[in-house]
């Protein structure tokens, strides 16, 4: 690895030739002033990043490439999503994406190893695809990066170049859950075994969800990603101290990232092992607890579009699914509230109109109750669907559609 200075990245990104593919990472931990960098020295190149937030180039040049849109890429006229599953996103950086250039921010050197901190996700991959191929690897060296362990390390003979930036990490507008969420939290916490591993996905849900479960003992937490109310569950004991907590990658508070730096109990891994749904399977009593938009009477889920306009993507929602039905004495929830407040409509659906995200699912739980659906049949799967998960002022016209569709309702 060679530090260098700005000036000298410049010239150096500016001499790759045709529209080079660069992998950033996504998420809060996003390479700022690196981009920035690149996106003056290059007239016309590919981003590809995971979940990105803030602002992105939006200019002719620029075509914005991702798997999982974040609120920074979300609504471009530059965007071009590629459907996939998390746990095959690498193969993707690795054959149909190849990439050229790829820019991490990492923690300050140490021992001869910088750390990829709270982003470990696909960058390993995105780092041996770009190097198999004599392509560039650069880093945003920042002290306020966690030293995080696992896939995080990195040696420095596998970056080429390296610029210093000081800056403070990126987190989420704080957003307590509100009486909806907290309702179906508490209501997702009645179905957890103990000494339960939970997978998490993004949101007021799972955050409401870790919230109901403070009282417990002995939990574990092998997840994609994990947030605040992993540490909430940390200080209160709820954890079992002899598990490590699995991650792929992590966002939140100063105060997440200050108990992150450093510590051994926290093992981040690349993304081919968290969601790999026969590592995930192997975790007994594993709990996958996802948020959706939609859900169908043929209990589909629909968590990636919005009137048939890309809103996310798959995430590794399919991924845990399948691993926590495998899993011994494992569930599969699918949470939402029962009616969504500023389109006004009811977010259960006789029949999904798009592309499906994920389906047969343990529960789907929404704060009007909770819908058993492994086991049931067809039928029964739709009436509790109607009767348990749908708010009441939709019953009646689910009802009648569902029998159109052929379930006695």
């Amino acid at each position: 690895m060679r530090v260098i200075s700005e000036q000298h990245l410049t010239r150096i990104l500016a001499g790759l030739p045709g529209r080079p593919r660069v992998v950033a990472g996504g998420n809060f931990a996003a390479p700022r002033r690196a981009l920035e960098i690149a996106d003056a020295a290059m007239s016309e190149y590919r981003l590809f990043m995971l979940n990105a937030q803030g602002d992105l180039p939006d200019r002719e040049g620029v075509i914005l490439e991702t798997p999982f849109v974040g609120s920074g890429m979300r609504d471009h006229a530059n965007l071009r999503y590629y459907p996939s599953r998390l746990s095959l996103v690498p193969n993707l950086l690795k054959g149909a994406l190849p990439p050229d250039v790829v820019i991490v921010q990492t923690s300050s050197p140490m021992s001869g190893t910088v750390s990829l901190g709270i982003e470990v996700n696909i960058l390993p991959a995105a780092i041996e695809a770009v190097r198999a191929r004599g392509g560039l690897v650069i880093a945003q060296l920042n002290p306020r990066m966690p030293y995080t362990f696992g896939d995080a390390v990195l040696t420095d003979d596998e970056i080429d170049y390296a610029i210093e930036v000081d800056e403070p990490l990126a987190s989420p507008a704080p957003r307590p859950p509100g009486e909806t969420a907290r309702r179906i939290g508490e209501r997702i916490a009645r179905l957890v075994p103990e000494r339960a591993t939970f997978q998490l996905g993004i949101g007021a849900i799972p955050d409401a969800v870790l919230a109901s479960l403070l009282d417990r003992r002995g939990l574990g937490i092998w997840s994609e990603m994990f947030s605040d109310g992993v540490l909430a569950l940390e200080k209160a004991g709820a954890l079992d101290t002899g598990t490590p907590i699995t991650a792929s990658f992590a966002f939140g508070s100063p105060e997440l990232y200050d108990w992150a730096d450093r510590n051994d109990r926290i093992r981040m891994l690349r993304t081919e092992k968290t969601n790999d749904p026969a590592l995930i399977a192997r975790r007994p009593r594993m709990m996958s607890v996802n948020s959706a938009l939609q859900v169908d009477l043929y209990a589909q889920a629909n968590a990636s579009r919005v009137r048939g306009a890309i809103y996310s993507g798959f995430g590794g929602q399919t991924d845990f699914v399948v691993g926590a039905l495998h899993s011994p004495g494992g569930h599969a929830v699918i949470a939402l509230p029962s009616w969504h407040p500023r389109a006004d409509v009811s977010t259960v659906i006789a029949r999904l109109a798009g592309p499906v995200t994920s389906f047969q699912h343990s529960y789907i739980v929404s704060e009007q109750g909770t819908a058993t659906v492994w086991g049931n049949d067809a039928a029964t799967q739709a009436r509790q669907i109607i009767d348990n998960v749908a708010h009441p002022s939709a019953r009646d016209e689910l009802r009648e559609q569902g029998r159109d569709l052929g379930f006695p309702v």
